[in-house]
């Protein structure tokens, strides 16, 4: 499966990390919010510490940000 690169798990990220996680996907995750990371962690991502870690070796790179 893929290594993905996850930017911003919140309300609409967070479900989306939990079912790339369900469909076998390698991700690794990160969020400004602490508990939001907290979150997918605890469903099987990696975390990071800060965007460039998340996807420094991300095949594919996701962003859900509430602005821009």
């Amino acid at each position: 499966m893929a290594r993905i690169g996850f930017i911003g798990v919140g309300n609409m990220g967070g479900p989306m990390v939990k079912n790339l996680l369900k469909a076998g996907h390698d991700v690794t995750a990160f969020d400004l919010a602490g508990e939001a990371l907290a979150r997918v962690v605890a469903a099987g991502a990696k975390g990071a510490a800060s965007p460039s870690a998340a996807v420094a070796d991300a095949e594919i790179v996701i962003t859900m940000l509430p602005a821009g």
